[in-house]
């Protein structure tokens, strides 16, 4: 795999891809293993959606790639970008790469990236690049249906019973450290913007804090107000978790280079 591009499109476009890449494979680890069928059915197909979108962007950056440094020797695709990228070549926020849990763990994490998710396709599809804007108003139709269906789980787990309470508090409190990295423009996010290629994160905060809000209190649950926050992770800078998710996912690839289904 050649060294990581200085790009900023490329780089930006590896960003979003990666963030639904990851939680995709996350969520994967659920199947067969929801507490009821219907469920176990929703977050699988979930999974697929967020793959699904995270083949559109690494498509249209291998494109790209290939296109601004030709090497007839390589040529960057889908694959090689998912499977033959190191650790520090990810550039998925450290939100999408933590541990399942519980079902309440795995349901809050999906709320806080379906609310950032889903306002951020919402401003993706005013760039001036038309294939991020093509990809952004698909995947919005998805993402919709993600923000509706965790955002009923939330309220559902924090109103319910004492112990359904109680486990979206403990999920609060693992996962609400990683939630301002989604809102912090990282260098290649900053040019992007400025070249009206992606989206202003600023324009996001206000509305990704409301909606959040909002379902919060009709769930029961409290504000978490200012906490410290982890990031790092749009920048290659990981938690071991995400280590373990890449010797899973590329185990294949790296032991028999090239094999194709």
């Amino acid at each position: 795999m050649r060294s990581q591009s200085t790009n900023h499109l490329i780089n930006y476009i590896l960003h979003l891809a990666d963030d639904s890449l990851i939680l995709g494979h996350r969520n994967s680890e659920w199947c067969g293993h929801g507490p009821v069928l219907e469920q176990d059915i929703a977050i699988t197909n979930i999974s697929l959606d967020l793959i699904g979108q995270g083949r559109n962007f690494y498509q249209y950056a291998a494109k790209l790639t290939n296109e601004s440094t030709p090497d007839p020797s390589f040529a960057a695709t889908e694959d090689t970008l998912a499977y033959l990228r190191d650790i520090r070549q990810f550039k998925n926020c450290l939100l999408v790469e933590q541990p399942n849990g519980d079902w309440a763990q795995t349901i809050l994490r999906q709320f806080l990236f379906s609310a950032y998710q889903f306002y951020l396709y919402q401003q993706l599809q005013n760039s001036n690049d038309e294939t991020l804007a093509a990809i952004a108003e698909k995947s919005l139709k998805e993402v919709t249906y993600h923000l509706r269906w965790s955002s009923e789980w939330v309220i559902r787990l924090g109103d319910g019973t004492s112990e359904s309470h109680q486990r979206m508090l403990n999920a609060i409190d693992e996962l609400w450290v990683y939630t301002g990295e989604l809102l912090i423009a990282a260098s290649y996010e900053l040019r992007a913007m400025s070249t009206q290629q992606g989206v202003d994160l600023t324009i996001l905060k206000p509305k990704w804090e409301e909606k959040v809000k909002d379902i919060f209190v009709e769930a029961t649950l409290p504000w978490p107000g200012e906490r410290f926050q982890q990031i790092g992770g749009k920048e290659g800078k990981h938690s071991e978790h995400l280590g373990y998710i890449l010797a899973e996912l590329q185990y294949m690839q790296r032991a028999y280079p090239g094999c194709e289904w």
